[in-house]
């Protein structure tokens, strides 16, 4: 069975940092493409983070460019989401997802992605 787990959410004042791992089991992620995605109560799924195969290309919204930072390390089969200064409005629960082809148009679009985590919650409050 093909999943991905992921840990490191929490509660985090404002202007704080939480590292969010994602550990794949029953496969590689060595020949995936890998996103981070969240969904605030009420608004749409929306990617965050991706990188692609190889780790050379990264995505990151708008949102959170300058904030949040995606690696890999394939040798421990995990990508993890560094996320500093967060924000009230980065609170959502946080998904990671892979699929096997990308484009450069699509490679961080919710659609596209195959493999989804159950999330998990990060949430940022005095």
């Amino acid at each position: 069975q093909l999943q991905l787990v992921e840990s490191g959410g929490g509660l985090v004042q404002p202007g704080g940092s939480l590292r969010l791992s994602c550990a794949a089991s029953g496969f590689t992620l060595n020949y995936y493409v890998i996103g981070w995605f969240r969904q605030a109560p009420g608004k749409e799924r929306e990617g965050v983070s991706c990188i692609s195969i190889s780790g050379g290309t990264t995505y990151q919204s708008d949102s959170v460019k300058g904030r949040f930072t995606i690696s890999r390390d394939n040798a421990k089969n995990t990508v993890y989401l560094q996320m500093n200064s967060l924000k009230p409005e980065d609170t959502a629960i946080y998904y990671c997802a892979a699929k096997r082809v990308a484009t450069s148009r699509t490679m961080c679009d919710t659609k596209t992605y195959d493999y989804w985590g159950q999330g998990t919650q990060v949430t940022v409050s005095s």
